[in-house]
């Protein structure tokens, strides 16, 4: 492990000593355990009882989402008590360390609810210029992907293996996913399907399992939109940490969400977004 964490922006980023380097890391699996735990009580559970937290439409939030921020938050705050939080259940915690942890305890409550192991756990740290490490956990399947500082890691339950993004793979042979198949909006459908129908194969609904799964080298693009940052700062990381690229829909950074474009590898990412730019040719 380097004396300064591996990223994209090393050369303009400040130097993290090793020590917190490895109590950043230590804690962030803590927090993984302590979600794991909460989340793997009511998975599946007849007890587990949704409630619908939108005004219009369905936007499902469970006790297993509250008690997991909640178990994070309380080893964050006996931890790192000086470092910012932001949570999807609740909200924004200031910090002065100039970090922040970025958690969403169960992205893709809906294939929680159905008992589908797509579901995962979201670890996310940032400094001021963007994501510097993240896991993805997958409770249920005893998978752990972590990246950052180095790291590019598969932890499961019984060996590990590192995480590499799948290279040299153009469109016409690229697997592609993303969570629902309207994507957003009507133009951002259109968009995606420039992409998609340019691809050897599209799969619909995996959540962040989707990155997790390029990173590790299955898939080859995930394209989606309408994003939080506790959605993106753990895939980020991980993706990039394995070799992947991130970026918003017009390549710029992705960190806090909207439309995003996750790849295997810098040419792929740029075949699929000139047709994602590409104005419709009209009747």
């Amino acid at each position: 492990m380097g004396q300064e964490q591996q990223s994209v922006d090393a050369t303009v980023r400040p130097t993290i000593p090793v020590e917190t380097i490895d109590q950043i890391v230590a804690t962030a699996h803590r927090l993984a355990d302590a979600a794991r735990t909460e989340t793997l009580r009511l998975f599946r559970s007849p007890e587990l009882s949704p409630i619908n937290k939108a005004t219009t439409g369905f936007d499902p939030v469970t006790e297993a989402d509250k008690a997991s921020e909640r178990a994070m938050r309380t080893i964050l705050g006996a931890e790192r008590p000086d470092d910012a939080i932001l949570g999807e259940e609740y909200g924004a915690s200031p910090g002065s360390t100039g970090l922040t942890w970025v958690l969403d305890p169960i992205d893709g409550t809906r294939a929680f609810m159905s008992g589908a192991p797509s579901w995962g756990v979201l670890i996310g740290v940032t400094d001021q210029h963007g994501p510097i490490y993240g896991i993805v956990d997958q409770p249920h399947l005893g998978e752990r992907f972590e990246g950052g500082f180095g790291r590019a890691m598969l932890i499961g339950r019984e060996s590990n293996s590192a995480l590499k993004a799948r290279r040299g793979v153009n469109l016409s042979q690229a697997t592609v996913m993303t969570t629902y198949p309207e994507v957003g909006s009507a133009d951002e459908q259109a968009a995606f399907q420039r992409v998609a129908t340019q691809a050897r194969l599209v799969r619909y609904g995996l959540d962040c399992y989707a990155y997790a799964l390029l990173a590790a080298g299955h898939v080859d693009l995930v394209i989606e939109a309408g994003l939080q940052s506790y959605d993106v700062v753990a895939p980020i990381a991980v993706v990039q940490a394995a070799g992947g690229i991130v970026t918003d829909w017009k390549g710029g950074p992705a960190h806090q969400g909207g439309r995003i474009i996750a790849a295997g590898s810098a040419e792929l990412h740029a075949e699929a977004l000139e047709l994602l730019a590409a104005q419709p040719t009209g009747d």
